[in-house]
């Protein structure tokens, strides 16, 4: 017979040698079918603890016995009549309620936190933007910005992360060196990345160093004349400015930044179609020997990618954390690619620009990665090639707050 089918005799000599100092012989040993029947017995005898919150008021005795078993029942109130909430529905409208406010303390309270301001506080909005007020949706910005300031310090803290330039390995720093514009008049380094604006923001170092009269004239960017790079000076000019000087980024979904490059560049230039297109074509692709470079596809471009190391890869598509070193260069401020006119406005203040100085329009001949456009590419994109892929850039996933894609079936059957 099983324990749970026979109690044992209340007697010490039952539980065996030595019981008899555990268990006085006046009590019995424990059984499991005692406690089920106890905690029965209690639970018939508990009252409902709704009563002690909510008293109830004085029902006939039949609506009385309904609202105990969390039904609901009117009562007729004057003339007007109306309906009495019982306890179960009071209890559930408490719980909603405490809900909505929890989660308002909660940002709140994020954004009371004040960490090192990689993003403009909520109430530092752009005068040049001509408003004072905030902006909607400025509440969930402060709670991601500091997301990704808390993320961005709890990586960089870790041991093995550099702490300087000088830690970096020489091929690792001369790409940094190499993308670090400087102004020494406005003192203040930015830090390119290709695909998130970085056009404007040259040609807005140009007015400002003189070599350009504005920001709106129609000229073809010179990527490389009339602009100083951190990585031509001298190792102590370097440090000089990396610790003294505003240092800021601007960074971008990743797998839209990386859909950009590729329309544009296999698209449109002619150049890359010939230097890259033309080895994508022929390497991913049976009998692509004949193809001039400018029909690669994007899952030819997914798969480049897989095999290309990070280090050697073109600056279009090399990961935003491998070009700008957040670890390495304490950056005192982090732009977003979706908010690019409210941050630029702020960068511009915080340099103290002059004020007819401003981000410049976007180009008319500017085609947008647009979320529908993203949403084609991804869904008729192999997922094999999608997740294979995010180890590459999943630091700029991670550090900057962007969300990995979503390739679900559900999402792409919308």
């Amino acid at each position: 017979p099983s324990l749970h089918s026979r109690p044992l005799p209340p007697t010490a000599s039952a539980a065996g040698p030595g019981a008899a100092g555990l268990f006085p012989p006046s009590l019995p040993l424990f059984h499991p079918r005692h406690a089920v029947r106890r905690l029965r017995r209690r639970r018939r005898r508990r009252p409902d603890p709704s009563e002690a919150m909510f008293p109830r008021p004085s029902f006939p005795g039949e609506v009385r016995r309904a609202a105990a078993s969390g039904r609901s029942r009117s009562r007729p109130r004057g003339a007007g009549g109306g309906t009495v909430l019982l306890p179960s529905m009071l209890m559930f409208g408490v719980i909603l309620a405490s809900s909505g406010l929890l989660l308002m303390i909660e940002k709140g309270i994020l954004a009371e936190v004040k960490p090192p301001p990689l993003h403009p506080a909520a109430g530092e909005l752009s005068r040049r933007a001509g408003g004072g007020g905030e902006a909607p949706g400025d509440l969930d910005y402060e709670v991601l910005r500091d997301i990704r300031n808390r993320t961005i310090r709890a990586v960089c803290g870790q041991r093995a992360m550099p702490r300087s330039v000088w830690e970096l390995p020489a091929g690792q720093r001369r790409t940094v060196l190499r993308h670090l514009l400087v102004s020494d008049k406005y003192r203040f380094l930015y830090c390119y990345v290709p695909k998130v604006a970085c056009s404007n923001w040259k040609r807005i170092l140009k007015v400002l160093d003189g070599a350009l009269e504005s920001v709106d004239i129609k000229l073809k960017m010179d990527h490389k004349s009339d602009l100083v790079f951190l990585g031509d000076m001298k190792p102590d000019e370097i440090s000089y400015r990396l610790k003294n000087y505003y240092k800021f980024i601007f960074v971008r979904n990743p797998m839209e930044r990386l859909l950009s490059a590729y329309r544009n560049k296999f698209g449109e230039i002619k150049e890359y179609q010939q230097k890259y297109g033309v080895e994508i074509v022929r390497r991913y692709r049976k009998n692509g020997g004949n193809s001039a470079g400018d029909d690669v596809t994007f899952s030819e471009f997914l798969r480049y990618l897989l095999d290309e190391e990070v280090e050697r890869m073109n600056e279009h598509w090399m990961p935003i954390y491998n070009l700008c070193q957040p670890c390495a260069v304490r950056y005192d401020f982090i732009g977003s690619y979706e908010r690019l006119n409210t941050d630029a406005d702020y960068v511009l203040e915080q340099i103290q620009s002059p004020s007819f100085i401003r981000f410049p329009e976007r180009q008319s001949w500017y085609k947008p990665v647009t979320a529908e456009t993203l949403h084609y590419y991804l869904c008729n994109t192999q997922r094999r090639l999608i997740k294979e892929l995010l180890p590459k850039y999943i630091l700029d996933f991670s550090l900057f707050a962007y969300p990995l894609p979503n390739i679900t079936s559900e999402f792409c059957r919308q």
